[in-house]
């Protein structure tokens, strides 16, 4: 039981009442009439505690199964009220690792009946994390107590890769590839045969399908010539190497480096799974960490999530060299190999190039960068002050080397993708389909 505001009001209340009395009263008299007040005060406070508890809430609190990191995942609280209209405050206790965006809820519910109060909480690491009790206060009928009380609601929740982008990514790749977008398949873009139809204005000559078209003359008279509409090929292999080594720790809006690194991973996989392509994942640093062996099909998705979520980065200096090495031998036809890492300069760089390269012209490299945007922001923001001065020369330079070690790569025949953390899984996904339409793999 706690007491209220408004006992707090009613004993300061006596206090200040009490010279008057004495004036009129005596000063004994005075001291007795404020005990008196005061212990009656007290009195009924905890006869209003006591009767709030008759009218007790209940309180149940429902998860998402899987929290995703980086996103603000929803929590709903459900308050059955007894009879009477009950004010509440509820306090529950999630991971002190969490942000949340209402700490401390305030509601009130009519009697009988059942109000849903939500809040969201925003992980910043993956894990498994102990999650509280639930603590409610309910005012009672006077205004004068709280009963303040726990319900017993303790558990253990998951926090994952960002899966509620990979639900938006999968159904938006699911609407390109289904009818209703057929009409935005383009002539020649693609190997494998998809369908025949009827010629359009602005269609390529060379794609008419002449016998198809000679056999509906023959059958239905005057009608349109019938053109092959191709798609991407299939069953082709990608594999995602994603570096966990001392780059991938530094933090980049809220996340570690190599956190985004994953999502983009998962993305990216969930890409080449969807269009039908074999993807296998390594994780290194100075070794090969975990590697998980090309395969087709939607099952593999929730394998590699299940693999995948519980690795973190660590401060060792990553072996590109090891990596691809690995790669060769594991793989030996050609496929598309996506680094997923960070650079500093070419200096620093130098193992990551001479890897990349070893992979061209057999494998199609592809490496990717995530940038941080605060460094972007800093180097194109005008300062006046030399020490703001001084930093922004610093991230121009930083970004300027980034490019050479870019240009070096790119006339290696390697290709590149240097994007901010928060933006590279989309970016890697159109550029992946990009390069599935132009069958480059």
């Amino acid at each position: 039981m706690v007491p209220s505001k408004r006992v707090y009001f009613l004993l300061i209340l006596g206090s200040f009442l009490a010279p008057a009395i004495a004036i009129f009263l005596g000063i004994s008299n005075s001291i007795l009439l404020t005990l008196l007040f005061d212990v009656a005060v007290l009195a009924l406070m905890l006869v209003d505690g006591l009767l709030v508890r008759r009218h007790r809430v209940q309180v149940t609190r429902e998860l998402p199964s899987r929290l995703s990191i980086g996103r603000d995942n929803l929590v709903l609280l459900k308050v059955r009220s007894g009879k009477a209209t009950a004010i509440l405050q509820i306090r529950d206790f999630y991971p002190t690792e969490f942000g949340v965006s209402v700490p401390l809820l305030n509601a009130t519910v009519p009697g009988n009946s059942t109000e849903e109060l939500t809040y969201t909480v925003h992980p910043s690491q993956r894990g498994e994390f102990p999650w509280g009790d639930i603590q409610v206060r309910q005012l009672g009928a006077w205004g004068l107590a709280w009963d303040n009380r726990k319900i017993l609601h303790s558990l253990k929740v998951k926090v994952y890769p960002d899966l509620v982008g990979l639900r938006s990514l999968s159904i938006r790749l699911t609407l390109q590839s289904s009818g209703v977008n057929r009409q935005s398949r383009q002539l020649g873009i693609g190997t494998e045969f998809a369908e025949l139809r009827n010629y359009r204005m602005g269609d390529d000559l060379r794609f008419i399908d002449w016998k198809a078209t000679a056999r509906r003359v023959g059958t239905h008279g005057n009608t349109p010539p019938l053109v092959r509409v191709l798609e991407p090929e299939q069953e082709q292999t990608l594999l995602i190497l994603l570096d966990r080594g001392r780059l991938m720790t530094a933090r980049v809006q809220g996340l570690q480096r190599f956190d985004w690194g994953l999502n983009a991973t998962l993305s990216l996989a969930l890409a080449g799974l969807q269009r039908g392509d074999r993807v296998g994942v390594g994780v290194f640093d100075r070794q090969m960490h975990l590697w998980i062996p090309s395969e087709r099909g939607q099952h593999h998705l929730s394998h590699l999530i299940d693999r995948l979520t519980p690795i973190q980065p660590v401060l060792l200096e990553s072996d590109y060299v090891g990596a691809v090495t690995s790669v060769v031998q594991q793989q030996s036809r050609r496929c598309l190999v996506v680094v997923i890492t960070d650079l500093v300069d070419v200096t620093a760089s130098v193992e990551l190039l001479a890897a990349l390269t070893r992979l061209a012209p057999r494998y199609l490299p592809f490496c990717v960068t995530l940038r941080d945007p605060l460094v972007d922001r800093i180097a194109h923001t005008p300062e006046s002050e030399v020490t703001a001065a001084y930093t922004r020369a610093v991230a121009l330079d930083l970004l300027a080397q980034r490019q050479v070690a870019f240009a070096q790569l790119k006339q290696k025949g390697v290709l590149v993708l240097d994007a901010p953390a928060s933006q590279i899984s989309n970016q890697l996904v159109d550029r992946y389909l990009g390069l599935k339409a132009r069958n480059l793999l």
